[in-house]
């Protein structure tokens, strides 16, 4: 058991915790709690740490039968991101996808997060493209690391399940999905219809931009058509994730009814 912060495993997590530079160095990134640890995929769990209390009350079977390490209680609370552990972490290997794995299936539905910056918001975005039977999200690297525990912990799990991918440029990328014949869609002020005016039911990509600035005239100018979500009162625009969602289950509407016919 390990008993002490000093510990260099202690220290590693807590570096892991804090630094999407150590994260991406060593491949690997954290899941905390026991829905997160019961839900990861086994062969991606590279080790599992159990506070003393949890591994008194669950005992072996709980893990599995596999490495893991106990911490005790104080020592836990110090690698843990959360005011209230359940005792258990796990040290997961990151995900790679390439934009043909996002584009599997016929007509895909992608998101294209630019310079998305708040951890929350990417992760119920993750979690709603999920439940909305999204294939991927693309985003800039200039976006939240998906892999930040706050992130991570708002995915509920999706982190497993939706494949995503950061590029450097996203202009760079549209060509090819011209060339897939996935048609864009940017919420603008200026769009000429609202977004339930258009039809979703072939190869759609939507663009969702930054929480404070939106989405960059440039890439905006870029997309086939603008869209608007109708404003009463006196809102400008929503919150990026609730603007995603709106778009999302949109989609799977359509799709849906095109699914009964």
């Amino acid at each position: 058991m390990i008993t002490s912060t000093s510990n260099p495993q202690v220290k590693n997590l807590q570096q892991l915790a804090k630094k999407a530079r150590e994260r991406n160095e060593q491949g690997v990134f954290l899941v905390e709690g026991i829905k997160m640890f019961q839900e990861a995929p086994g062969g991606r769990i590279r080790k599992i740490y159990i506070s003393k209390s949890l591994y008194d009350e669950k005992g072996q079977a709980f893990l599995r039968g596999r490495e893991y390490e106990v911490l005790d209680d104080r020592v836990f609370q110090a690698v843990s991101d959360t005011r209230t552990p359940q005792g258990v972490l796990c040290v997961m290997e990151q995900f790679r996808y390439s934009l043909e794995d996002l584009m599997a299936r016929e007509n895909p539905h992608l998101l294209i997060l630019e310079n998305l910056q708040d951890p929350g918001n990417l992760g119920t975005i993750l979690r709603t493209a999920e439940g909305a039977g999204a294939d991927g999200i693309i985003l800039s690297r200039t976006s939240v690391d998906l892999y930040n525990p706050k992130t991570i912990r708002s995915t509920m799990g999706s982190i497993y399940r939706m494949p995503f991918l950061y590029v450097d440029q996203i202009e760079d990328i549209l060509p090819e999905l011209k060339a897939r014949g996935i048609r864009t869609y940017a919420a603008h002020l200026r769009g000429e219809h609202c977004y339930d005016e258009e039809d979703y039911r072939g190869g759609t990509a939507f663009f969702i931009g930054n929480e404070g600035n939106g989405l960059s005239e440039e890439l905006s100018g870029r997309a086939d058509t603008l869209i608007r979500i109708p404003m009463e009162g006196k809102l400008e625009s929503l919150n990026a994730a609730v603007a995603a969602s709106i778009l999302m289950y949109e989609v799977s509407r359509q799709r849906r009814i095109l699914r009964k016919r």
